[in-house]
């Protein structure tokens, strides 16, 4: 058994369980129209009425048909299926009596083009002239089987927009009639979301950003040939691309959304997240998103440039937030939970895609375009659990890794692993942070990645001990910080009143973090100030949770399993 180390870094370094129907508070429709108009205009739901419908290319009326037994809306792979996508505005309402809307097959939104001349015959270049899907407040959408997923094309757009009391669910039917477990995964494939943005598995001469200053609008970037990138998931009539040169597109809006038990593989061997956004640009809204019980990552971003407000991933078997291709964007307060013996990586962060197969001097070529991943992540949880490969799906539960010539800042943030003693062999295998590269550690030398305020928690601090990355003295690059270890390697609960060497956080809650006057570390007050004018350090406090009402599986009152560090 490893001894635990525990370390805050000061100012900036160099430079959903399962539930049933009755779980789901759905409010009731007032809109049943085929409209792309989210305003309630009154009226009920009532039969088939209730179901959503749209017009084929032959005038022909294609609807749902309503279930009175089960109260759900029912679609046959006749209304959808990946050989049938959406071609035309789709509304789909709340249903009342927590109803569902079932679907037998994929729901893809516009088709999927792989060349320029494919999308300029189809008018298609950029968000807004396909197709959008809008899904009313309180709607749950399910899918029966793990070959089934939904995708979002290139020009089509999503509009989900819930609210605190009425969230929108993107679920199984396992789920829905109550059949699922509270850490089940691959009940249904997930979601997958295209668009126009840059991604550098694509060649662009230029540069996104020649003044420097953060503002992708004067980019100079130029492709240098057409740019489809096969997304995941994509294989035979599954196929889907993104990827362009406009990190101005638009994606829709997803507000208060729930995705939950996905994570299926396809035909060609990839596995589904939870959401896969590709290419999406930065006039995209996604706030208050949920990801829960996934078997791949939670999100994951391949290039393009938005930013995320208000993140919850709970029961990740790989990694809860993953980035690659140059995705550029902010995520301001997120909460991560693994489960007790699965989940790996809180975040991976690649810089550079196809990484393996550049020379040194074509991965220079674009960190000087400035399309290497370069991400910003304020105030965020991370509880990690010391789980190894011989439990955990996808390797041993770790904090951070950052590789492949990345870009990052992360402030006001915390990785907690000590809830749990680590029986490993291996000193390195729950380690707070990776850097990896040499192109990742001239970033993190130069000052083009720092850590503002962080405490470490875990089994390891660094991976691979206090030599740190690629010869470099990891300890040395810390040097402004106060490192503080637990010597008996034992399990120290970081709750109030608990243990008075490690107080982080709250003892009723043991998911929001204490305000930070009262923080202890070794028994000591913490060092340093919270960032970004908080009175704590993490992703939530009792006086600001962010995930209350909406979010499943942390409050007692909506959830199936309470969490295993209570």
């Amino acid at each position: 058994m490893k001894a635990k180390s525990l370390m805050i870094l000061g100012t900036s370094l160099m430079g959903l369980a399962a539930c049933t129907s009755g779980d789901i508070n759905l409010s009731p429709s007032t809109n049943i129209s085929n409209s792309n108009n989210t305003t309630n205009n009154g009226g009920g739901t009532s039969a088939n009425a209730a179901c959503a419908s749209y017009q084929n290319t032959g005038g022909q009326t294609i609807q749902g048909k309503f279930n009175s037994t089960t109260n759900n809306c029912e679609y046959s792979s006749a209304f959808a299926d990946n050989v049938n996508p959406i071609k035309t505005d789709l509304f789909i309402p709340a249903l009342e009596n927590d109803g569902a809307h079932v679907f037998a097959g994929s729901l893809f939104i516009g088709e999927a083009h792989d060349s320029d001349a494919d999308l300029t015959a189809a008018g298609i270049a950029e968000g807004g002239d396909g197709p959008t899907l809008t899904i009313e407040a309180g709607a749950t959408l399910a899918f029966t089987n793990s070959s089934k997923f939904m995708i979002i094309n290139r020009g089509s757009q999503i509009v989900a927009v819930g609210t605190p009391d009425a969230p929108i669910t993107l679920t199984s039917t396992s789920d829905i009639d109550g059949s699922v477990g509270p850490e089940d995964v691959q009940q249904w494939g997930g979601v997958v979301i295209n668009g126009f943005g840059v991604t550098n598995k694509c060649a662009y001469t230029g540069n996104i950003d020649p003044n420097a200053d953060g503002n992708t609008d004067d980019s100079t970037l130029v492709l240098d040939s057409e740019c489809h990138v096969a997304a995941e998931g994509a294989a035979g009539n599954d196929a889907s691309f993104y990827g362009g040169n406009n990190n101005a597109d638009s994606s829709g809006r997803l507000e208060y959304v729930i995705v939950k038990h996905t994570g299926a593989q396809v035909a060609n061997g990839d596995e589904l997240n939870g959401i896969s956004f590709g290419g999406v640009g930065k006039n995209t809204v996604v706030s208050n998103l949920q990801v829960y019980s996934t078997f791949d990552d939670g999100i994951e971003m391949f290039g393009g440039e938005f930013d995320i407000e208000n993140l919850v991933a709970i029961y990740v078997r790989d990694d809860s937030i993953d980035v690659d291709e140059g995705w550029r964007g902010t995520i301001n307060n997120a909460l991560v939970i693994q489960a007790e013996s699965d989940g790996q990586h809180c975040i991976e962060s690649d810089g550079i895609g196809s990484y393996s197969g550049l020379t040194p001097a074509a991965r220079a070529e674009v960190i000087a375009e400035g399309i290497n991943s370069r991400i910003t992540v304020n105030n965020l949880t991370c509880i990690v659990s010391a789980n190894d490969s011989a439990t955990g799906t996808h390797g041993d539960g770790a904090g951070w890794r950052f590789r492949e010539g990345i870009f990052f800042n992360v402030t006001n943030s915390q990785i907690i692993t000590s809830f749990s003693a680590n029986d490993q062999t291996a000193a390195d295998d729950n380690y707070c942070l990776r850097v990896d590269n040499d192109e990742t550690e001239a970033g993190w030398t130069g000052g083009d990645s720092s850590l503002s305020n962080v405490i470490f928690a875990c089994q390891e601090t660094f991976k691979d001990g206090a030599a740190g990355f690629e010869g470099t003295n990891f300890a040395a690059l810390a040097s402004e910080s106060a490192a503080a270890t637990i010597a008996d390697g034992t399990a120290k609960n970081p709750t109030a009143a608990a243990d008075a060497d490690l107080v982080l956080l709250e003892g009723t809650q043991p998911v929001f973090s204490v305000d930070y006057s009262n923080a202890l570390v070794d028994g000591a007050a913490a060092p340093g100030t919270p960032d970004n004018g908080k009175a704590f350090i993490g992703a939530v406090q009792q006086a600001a949770d962010f995930t209350s009402p909406w979010a499943y599986g942390i409050d007692p009152a909506n959830r199936g399993q309470a969490l295993w560090f209570e």
